[in-house]
């Protein structure tokens, strides 16, 4: 008997790999928010004014000088970035919105987190109508890098953590990327800091434009010049400048939060001696 074999041929030819998505550009940038977002501690030489987050972040996409807004001021709150510079970022139309806002919140006797969290929303819902991917951050516990005594150091502790349930609980509801400041690494190396420990330094502003970038990565965008953590470009700020910084702006400004934030603290205090 003679057993005939069928031998089939199979095609054995890989498929095609699905073309890589292409990645968006973006060519209009705003940056909102309080005194971060201005860039202070980021100074440029010859008292040009303040580098920062801002503008790494601008040159990492490729924004080019007239596609970049930022309206941010010092002192600014979330109420302020809604109602003062909101309105010219929409006009704008970024693709990519980036907001620091909400520590100045914490340090006000009428801080109200519900309200917080209601301004932030309305700021990220009316950006989004115009196809803006916007970033806020949550922050970090800033009581570890400026130092404060410990019945105060709770105080601030407890805000901030108030602070980031409100961003958390928004941030989750209306799905939108969000930078965590307390997981940045280096976020409590000192040298991340200026000298009044509120503002970052030129490396920490460096690192806030590389957690930015990398996020917007994730969400599809190119990244043409990836943010170096290399200083340059920045002025070194002379101990004169630290010192004049500090008597005219930084101790007025601790004695004007100071005494707003105390009666909260009081507060903190007297719990704690209650739970004794």
């Amino acid at each position: 008997m003679v057993v005939h074999v069928t031998v089939m041929s199979v095609d054995v030819t890989a498929r095609p790999e699905p073309p890589e998505p292409s990645l968006k550009r973006a060519r209009r940038l705003a940056v909102l928010g309080d005194s971060t977002a201005v860039g202070l501690g980021d100074p440029l030489p010859r008292r040009g004014g303040w580098r920062g987050v801002g503008p790494l972040v601008a040159a990492a996409l490729g924004v080019e000088n007239s596609g970049y807004l930022n309206p941010s001021f010092a002192g600014a709150r979330m109420r302020c970035v809604l109602t003062e510079q909101l309105p010219a970022a929409v006009a704008h139309r970024p693709d990519v919105a980036l907001l620091v806002a909400g520590m100045n919140d914490t340090l006000r006797p009428d801080f109200d987190a519900g309200r917080v969290a209601a301004d932030l929303a309305e700021v990220i819902q009316r950006l989004r109508a115009t196809g803006t991917t916007v970033v806020p951050v949550r922050f970090h516990d800033h009581s570890k890098v400026f130092r404060l005594p410990p019945s105060l150091k709770r105080a601030l502790s407890a805000r901030v953590a108030e602070l980031n349930s409100a961003i958390d609980d928004v941030v989750a509801r209306e799905r939108v990327p969000c930078l965590d400041l307390d997981r940045l690494p280096g976020a409590y190396d000192l040298v991340s800091w200026s000298v009044d420990r509120l503002h970052p330094s030129e490396l920490g502003h460096r690192m806030l434009a590389d957690g930015f970038t990398g996020l917007l990565a994730e969400a599809g965008f190119a990244v043409p010049e990836p943010v170096s953590l290399t200083c340059s470009g920045g002025a070194e700020p002379s101990t004169t400048g630290h010192v004049g910084w500090l008597v005219l702006k930084g101790i007025p400004w601790l004695w004007r939060r100071g005494r707003e934030f105390l009666p909260y603290a009081a507060v903190i205090m007297w719990n704690s001696f209650r739970a004794r």
